[in-house]
């Protein structure tokens, strides 16, 4: 019995079928003889769903050809079980339609169609993925398709590959769009391009192919370099390039460290090649039978850079219909996107791509080479800083320990946990009593771990290794971009964005630099043009900014509201609600308020930037990313700034509290601030990662499989969101997510917001970068996962560095110099410290607890508590954390001279340690050169062998070209001397002709 998925209106007779159609009923009456019977019954109703074929259910009872085709239970589950191994591969027909035993049906229809796509296309076998038992073909080579089906990723006359495909919905009957698609493609074929259609299925795709006439003209265009031919004496740099000590070095290191290193059979180590910008002029030059030389990212780049600036309408070319964007963002396109190949994408996911190398050093080559090199310098950089944390990350780790340690030996914690006699003041105005001061004996203790001699070391050394770390990354990323002929790129070789060409068309002041509906590139004026736009864009920045200040406040509100109050979470006298309750809810809701503010304007800051005049996607790119990393700098970092720099720094004294819409503001505990900061730390970092891993790994995977099940079961309510049978590379490409032009920016947000937590802020918490090394070795591993698994091919693009992060990251390294200061002199004990042994003389700071409290009299208090049935009701002193005058002192709690004191110690200290840490800082920028000498060397070396090289091949082009010219000459001599000797020959035949006839 055969069901029609769907059926349309209208009525066509049986000869008007295409050819398509009785192929595929040929390829049921091969199944089975009763299914030949009933395709003939059913012939009419089954050609009106031609598209939809593979939806079709059969049910072919007691046939053992059927049953021969499902897939078993226990295949099911295996596939099931390697979903998440290395070199799985989920996109294929039987893993996308059965995942159980319950599919069946669904099973048999996928190899049928396939079947029948087969016979279409004059083969005899399924196409690769398709096979009975769940087998898949074994993968070819690059360009080579992914299996024993040579179209798999190719045209169908097995050649050609497919570089490029567009898709849309073959039910799409609207007039102009068909119209526009077929003014595009032809546009596209009057630049060379080669199209294919393949409309077997819902989807109608469009395979294009890039001759090499069309690769070598756009790389002209397009500067592109690319790897010459063997020079004579190249040999000789490269020998002279590498480190003297090379042989001996290298072998131990690699016999070291031989289980991270890369597998040389699965990964050789590349030639090192000279580069030089494409020319057509000099093309005898190129290797062009280098595997390299057009690499897959250099193809899809051209042929992404030639669809971006195509037309689709006759007679009105202008900016506002041009470019493959525009079709797909008017529906008249569903996507355009490049393509995996099996091969090279199995082996990144097996030795790569996986949790079990987290130990391995990156493929940066072969991921350039799959990706671009804008995607390889962000891999390139996140391992790069992610070994450069390993050393901070130990000696964090050391200066943590040596507060275990000497744990016993801190005089502050020893006597408060002694002391109990003292009685501290109540800590809110009414509902909050004494309380004693050993009761924060526990959080005494865990403030030293933090809060030791060791805190002012590890800020410096952390000052050290954040510019060493950005230094040294200059120089490894320029040997990276000069390996991979990067060189001398910059963002001046862009051309501009289609959409900033659009704007300038719509432009009226900008319409008199249009000529003939051609945009010129004008230069847009920056106060007539660009200024209102940029001012609407970064003031609506500086909302978002306002609000999430505010919303950081509000928090703060409900601490100081939760010390004035009951409070709901226990009791607020308790040690518990002090240190622990209060703080860490108020860091949940914290990541809460940070993680929905970030997700609505990251949505704005995209339309904002859409909004201004970004000339080159660089352009674009910095502008999105200078107006999100702002944004999030606040929203990140504001509590914590609250913390280290605010928080019981002008709280005042019980006579005279400072107040807050009536709140008095909360106070430190008795032993600092850094340990709530430590806490508040850890929260948001810990949680904003989480949370970023749930978001990039488990959302993209659960909907994944959720399509999957409601394919499966059949739950969809539409034929439009059936799927289709992954039977070739496209076909299995289009279910994945797509891929955006900024999609690295998450990443390196991600990335650089971190970054902010260990230089700002690790003094607090020592083991952050421990925390960041952890984070990260999986993060490479779940970053490449996802860019294999889940992530269509992005197009690649050229780089020669990270772009503005760089910049970011210098900024945020010079104002942790500041944070840190202000940190060591606000937030620590370390000046008060000081001044109480120079004053006092006692070095061993046994009276310095009593140097740092200060007496009240409780009958000056400004609001008298509720003490009720409390066994303090009769305390006529207490004591708080300030320095001030006793209330017997003539000038009762006025500021002492100590004070003053400690004051100008502070804020000596801060003036010193910046001076100090950028005078080393600028030490180390002068002492590391951002390209290193020998790397230098090589490269004018090469440029002058390059030069040579050149004007040798002129002379002996000049040299071919007048030997060719003297050969046409001297054969041209004895033509012409043949010539005149003939022509002498007639004239004197001719005058005893003349003589002749006139006798």
């Amino acid at each position: 019995m055969y069901s029609a998925v769907r059926t349309h209106d209208y009525d066509y007779p049986e000869s008007e079928m295409d050819e398509r159609e009785s192929l595929y009923f040929d390829t049921i009456s091969l199944a089975d003889s009763e299914a030949a019977a009933a395709a003939a019954a059913h012939r009419k109703s089954l050609s009106q769903s031609r598209n939809t074929i593979y939806h079709s259910a059969v049910d072919l009872a007691n046939d053992e050809t059927r049953n021969s085709l499902r897939l078993g239970t226990g295949a099911a589950a295996e596939h099931a079980a390697l979903a998440w191994q290395p070199g799985y591969r989920q996109s294929t027909a039987l893993e996308h339609l059965n995942g159980g035993g319950g599919g069946g049906g669904d099973q048999t229809d996928a190899v049928i169609a396939a079947q029948m796509l087969a016979l279409h296309n004059g083969r005899n076998h399924l196409p690769t993925g398709i096979g009975v038992g769940g087998h898949t073909g074994t993968a070819g080579g690059t360009g080579s398709g992914g299996g024993d089906d040579e179209t798999y990723r190719r045209f169908d006359d097995g050649k050609r590959s497919v570089d490029f495909v567009l898709a849309y919905n073959g039910e799409d009957q609207v007039e102009d769009h068909r119209h526009k698609r077929d003014i595009f493609e032809a546009n596209l074929q009057r630049e060379g391009l080669q199209l294919e259609h393949n409309k077997v299925q819902r989807v109608h795709f469009i395979k294009i192919h890039a001759p090499f006439e069309v690769l070598y003209r756009y790389a002209e265009i397009l500067k592109i370099k690319v790897p010459l031919k063997p020079i004579p004496g190249q040999d000789q740099i490269f020998d002279e390039a590498a480190p003297a000590f090379k042989t001996c070095f290298t072998r131990m290191c690699r016999s070291l460290f031989s289980s991270v290193q890369l597998n040389t059979e699965l990964f050789p180590e590349r030639e090192p090649r000279i580069h030089l910008e494409f020319s057509r002029r000099y093309l005898e030059l190129y290797d062009t039978e280098h595997p390299n030389f057009f690499d897959d990212s250099t193809r899809y780049s051209i042929i992404n850079f030639i669809l971006q600036r195509q037309h689709f309408l006759e007679g009105e070319e202008t900016a506002d219909n041009l470019g493959i964007e525009k079709l797909v963002q008017d529906g008249i396109y569903t996507c355009a996107y490049t393509l995996h190949d099996k091969a090279d994408r199995d082996r990144l996911l097996k030795e790569w791509a996986s949790i079990t190398k987290w130990k391995n050093l990156q493929p940066l080559d072969q991921i350039k080479d799959y990706f671009g090199a804008k995607v390889a310098l962000y891999f390139a950089w996140l391992g790069f800083y992610t070994q450069m944390l390993i050393p901070i990350s130990v000696f964090g780790l050391l200066c943590f320990l040596y507060g275990f340690v000497t744990w016993s030996s801190d005089p502050i914690s020893r006597e408060i946990c002694e002391d109990s006699g003292t009685i501290m003041c109540p800590q809110c105005d009414r509902s909050c009593d004494y309380w004693r001061l050993n009761e924060t004996c526990t959080s005494s203790k865990f403030n030293y771990l933090i809060d030791n001699n060791m805190t002012v070391v590890f800020a410096l050394a952390m000052a050290i290794w954040s510019v060493t770390y950005l230094e040294f990354w200059k120089r490894y990323s320029a040997g990276l971009v000069h390996r991979w002929g990067l060189t001398g790129f910059t963002h001046h070789v862009e051309h501009p964005r289609p959409q900033y060409l659009a704007k300038i068309s719509r432009s009226r002041r900008l319409a008199g630099k249009t000529q003939g509906g051609t945009t010129l590139d004008p230069d847009v004026p920056f106060w007539s043009i660009k200024f209102l736009p940029n001012f609407t864009s970064y003031s609506i920045m500086v909302l978002f900014i306002c609000i999430s200040v505010i919303a950081i406040a509000g928090i703060i509100i409900y601490r100081m509201a939760q010390r004035a109050s009951h409070s709901i979470l226990g009791s607020e006298n308790s040690m518990t609600f002090k240190v622990m309750i209060l703080p860490m809810t108020a860091g949940i809701i914290d990541l809460i308020v940070i993680s929905l503010l970030d997700l609505v304007y990251s949505n704005l800051a995209v339309r904002l930037t859409n909004y201004e005049y970004c000339r080159t996607q660089t352009e674009y790119d910095e502008s999105l990313t200078i107006k999100n990393y702002v944004f999030q700098f606040v929203n990140y970092y504001s509590s914590l700034f609250y913390i280290a720099f605010l928080k019981g720094k002008f709280v005042g004294y019980p006579a005279k509290y400072n107040r807050v819409l009536g709140f008095r503001q909360e106070e430190c505990n008795p032993g600092g601030c850094l340990m709530e900061l430590c806490m508040q730390l850890v929260i948001i970092m810990a949680g904003k990662q989480a949370v970023n891993a749930i978001v990039e790994m488990l959302i993209p995977y659960l909907m994944r499989t959720i399509k999957e099940l409601i394919y499966r079961h059949g739950w969809y309510k539409s034929h439009k969101e059936q799927r289709l049978v992954p039977y070739n590379q496209f076909t299995e490409d289009y279910n994945l997510l797509p891929a955006e032009n900024n999609s690295l920016y998450v990443e390196y947000l991600e990335m650089v917001v971190q970054f902010g937590f260990i230089t700002l802020f690790s003094l607090a918490f020592p083991l952050a970068p421990l925390l960041a090394l952890l984070n990260n070795v999986i993060e490479v591993r779940l970053d490449a996962i996802k860019m294999l698994r889940f992530l269509r091919r992005p197009v690649g693009m050229r780089a020669r560095d990270i772009g503005v992060w760089y910049n970011i990251m210098t900024v945020v390294t010079r104002i942790a110099v500041a944070s840190s200061a202000m940190i060591i002199a606000f937030s620590t004990n370390l000046i008060p410290k000081i001044v109480y042994a120079a004053s006092s003389g006692d070095r061993e700071l046994n009276g310095y607890l009593n140097f740092t409290l200060a007496y009240f009299n409780t009958k000056d208090f400004q609001v008298q508590p509720l003490l009720g049935g409390s066994q303090y009701v009769n305390e006529t002193e207490c004591r708080y954390t300030e320095f001030r005058n006793a209330p017997t002192d003539d000038h009762p709690y006025k500021r002492p001279m100590i004070y003053w004191k400690i004051l100008t110690g502070r804020l000596a200290f801060i003036v010193i340690y910046q001076n100090i840490i950028n005078m080393l800082q600028g030490v180390l920028r002068w002492a590391v050169p951002d390209v290193s000498g020998r790397l230098l060397k090589r490269i004018k070396r090469e440029n002058f062998l390059l030069r040579e090289h050149i004007i040798e091949y002129e002379k002996q082009h000049a040299m071919l070209q007048a030997q060719t010219a003297v050969q046409n000459q001297s054969q041209s001599q004895p033509n012409k001397s043949q010539e005149s000797s003939v022509l002498r020959q007639r004239h004197a035949g001719g005058g005893d002709e003349d003589a002749t006839s006139f006798v």
